[in-house]
């Protein structure tokens, strides 16, 4: 795993609680570091902090995503505003934590990339309709109407579940433990965020399939059944 930030203290310190937990950790305090540590290491895992001294972490995983099949990539980062969570999410982070952070759900959050970054390769035979939105295991295709549509592997999980469990309403609760296996009471609101961006992807010019169910969660279901 390569872990870029700007502050020693910190990258210390994650450094040695992931070391505990069995992980090898390459370290990067700036962009250009970052750079020439990606291309060296070929990390399994990317956790990059937004803000650096000589570059935007934003850019670099522009660059990275440019040029590279795909790395899990996690931001952390001072900055909560939703418009720059989303901003991450579209440069194409896939998932996201706000300092301060616990070491606990750094690690949940790491496994819980690891594990739908090694589903991208899983030859499962599963294909999963409703209404015009079809999904596609073995090629890790989306379509709508029969437009392709691009998707993180963390957008792609959540809309697999949701497909799997369509016109039924599930909880946030169930989505974090399903989606990202957060057993201990990881924060739901970025379960809505995920939601808010997959909208964007799913629904954008189209009759919505993706409903709140007010003081339940959300429900996935063809347009002509609502």
């Amino acid at each position: 795993m390569l872990l870029v930030d700007d502050e020693p203290a910190l990258t210390n310190l994650v450094q040695m609680a992931l070391n505990y937990e069995g992980w090898d950790i390459e370290v990067a305090h700036n962009g250009e570091q970052a750079a020439q540590k990606f291309r060296d290491v070929e990390p399994d895992l990317l956790v990059l902090d937004i803000m650096l001294p000589d570059t935007d972490g934003l850019q670099i995983l522009k660059q990275i995503r440019e040029n590279d099949r795909y790395t899990p990539t996690l931001f952390l980062t001072a900055r909560d505003s939703v418009m720059d969570r989303v901003q991450g999410l579209t440069a194409g982070a896939d998932d996201y934590l706000t300092k301060p952070f616990s070491l606990e759900e750094l690690v949940a959050r790491l496994r819980g990339l690891l594990r739908r970054a090694n589903a991208m390769t899983d030859p499962s035979e599963e294909t999963l309709k409703v209404g015009d939105l079809v999904l596609s295991g073995p090629s890790r295709e989306v379509t709508r109407g029969g437009e392709r549509i691009t998707l993180t592997s963390t957008e792609f999980e959540l809309l697999r579940y949701m497909m799997r469990n369509a016109r039924r309403a599930v909880t946030r609760a169930e989505i974090l433990d399903r989606v990202w296996n957060y057993n201990f009471g990881g924060r739901s609101s970025i379960v809505d965020l995920y939601i808010s961006y997959l909208r964007r992807k799913i629904d954008d010019g189209r009759k919505p399939m993706i409903q709140t169910v007010r003081g339940v969660g959300y429900m996935l279901r063809p347009p002509e059944e609502q």
